[in-house]
């Protein structure tokens, strides 16, 4: 009887396992170059089988719907088309052990039952609570797009009149602090200005954090109307020096703070970090280029990449019709695809989904802005005093092409108050960086370069003393 016994609580074990539920929420952390990211899936059973959706918390999203969910002996996929993404893995001890693909790319993840923390990363200049000056949260308004924008504004001290400087982010929805990979540029940026005697308004981006708007449909010209109504709110500060407000922006805000300062006599000078001197097409297509070659890709593949590129960029600058342009890049794309870059599609994705999600992407009202726009002839017109900086690694806004070109066309415009300066070793972050690829970001402790962060503040002084 002892021997039965034994084996019935064998058979049932095996049973239990092999009819394993697995609805309910899955966790795991996605880490990718330096950063994590996390990702949940939430399973459900249905009469067809299952089905789920995607949270990734750390972007706010939630409820993404998985477009493919499927589980048999053990083996378990989630699909996501439109995001180019793929979960594939294999369930072991209430653990799913698997892999997550996305665009082509490949990374290990495991997901378990458990709620799981992110590892803190190492971030030494981060700053912390208390801050040895006034901190205040503010919301002030953009009435032209009918838009409320939320921010921080810092000062040396509660009372006193002190200059201010509005930070501008770069490209993508970033929040007040241009968090990105662990990193919190503008934070430690706003910290070293405010302590060094410069006040400082930074914000979330329209339709980011807790500013309203929406983020999709704007172009690098609507962003500049939000950072005119930054202008207009601090000059209803009584802390504010009127004469001696500022504008610091990085990659596409220093694209933008030219923009405002072309046109208003409220600006006093500029800063541009890392910002674009060429037209957004002519960046891409360096950036594409500088990137791929420090990532290992072959110089025939990045040719071909290159000039696939290219010929969609010189469609859209030359198009006034994008009924006959989408048309002209879906003819183009698929004639690429069918030539020899099919391997570019995603498992479980047809050829005319993939085109239409890069057609989508191409021909969104940012993009075609950027591609078109040359920033020269609004340099031109800029007359306060300018400071343009980049890093020597700089693979995103490359410094030989961006600095000369910017200082051209200020100087062509007569401004005589111009000032340029490469750092040697800093890539686009500011950080000091072994090769510039953005794929060091999340990796190097540093933050923000402090000869860079002194150079800067140092010159904005000069300009309100």
């Amino acid at each position: 009887m002892k021997n039965i016994t034994i084996l019935l609580i064998t058979l049932l074990t095996i049973v239990s396992v092999t009819a394993q539920d697995i609805t309910g929420k899955w966790n795991g952390v996605l880490k990718v170059q330096g950063t994590q990211l996390r990702l949940v899936f939430n399973v459900d059973k249905t009469d067809a089988g299952f089905s789920a959706t995607m949270d990734s918390p750390d972007q706010g999203a939630n409820g993404i719907p998985v477009t493919t969910t499927s589980f048999e002996n053990d083996s378990i996929n989630f699909e996501v088309a439109n995001l180019l993404l793929k979960y594939t893995g294999e369930l072991k001890d209430n653990e799913i052990i698997g892999t997550f693909s996305q665009g082509g790319q490949v990374f290990p993840m495991n997901l378990s039952r458990n709620e799981i923390e992110k590892v803190v990363l190492k971030r030494p200049q981060e700053p912390k609570k208390p801050y040895p000056y006034y901190s205040e949260e503010v919301t002030f308004q953009n009435t032209k797009e009918n838009i409320s924008l939320s921010g921080t504004l810092t000062l040396p001290k509660k009372e006193g009149v002190y200059p201010v400087v509005i930070l501008i982010s770069g490209s993508g929805p970033q929040n007040r602090d241009e968090e990105l990979l662990g990193h919190k540029p503008f934070l430690v940026l706003a910290d070293h200005l405010t302590k060094n005697g410069i006040g400082v308004l930074r914000y979330d981006d329209r339709g980011t954090g807790e500013s309203t708007g929406n983020f999709s449909t704007a172009t690098s010209a609507d962003f500049a109307t939000d950072v005119e109504s930054a202008i207009a709110y601090l000059k209803t500060r009584k802390e504010v020096h009127k004469n001696k407000i500022g504008l610091v922006g990085h990659s596409e805000g220093g694209l933008i703070a030219p923009m405002v300062a072309s046109t208003s006599k409220d600006v006093d000078f500029i800063v541009l970090l890392a910002g674009p001197g060429i037209s957004g097409g002519e960046i891409l297509l360096l950036q594409q280029e500088l990137i791929a070659r420090a990532s290992g890709t072959s110089e025939t593949d990045i040719t071909k990449t290159y000039n696939l590129n290219k010929t969609v960029f010189d469609l859209i600058v030359a198009s006034n019709s994008d009924e006959k342009l989408q048309e002209e890049i879906k003819t183009l794309l698929n004639r690429a695809l069918e030539e020899d870059m099919s391997n570019e599609i995603p498992n479980g994705m047809s050829q005319d989904e993939f085109v239409s999600l890069q057609i989508k992407q191409i021909l969104n009202p940012w993009m075609q802005f950027f591609i078109k726009h040359d920033p020269a002839p609004v340099l031109e017109k800029v007359k306060c005093p300018v400071l343009a900086v980049n890093g020597e690694k700089d693979l995103q806004v490359p410094p030989k092409e961006n600095l000369s070109a910017i200082k051209n066309a200020l100087v062509k415009g007569g401004n005589k108050k111009v000032t340029t300066i490469e750092f040697p070793n800093l890539n686009h972050l500011f950080q000091t960086s072994d090769t510039g690829n953005p794929a060091e970001y999340g990796t190097i402790e540093e933050t923000f370069s402090p000869i860079a962060l002194k150079a800067v503040t140092d010159w904005i002084k000069k300009q309100v003393t």
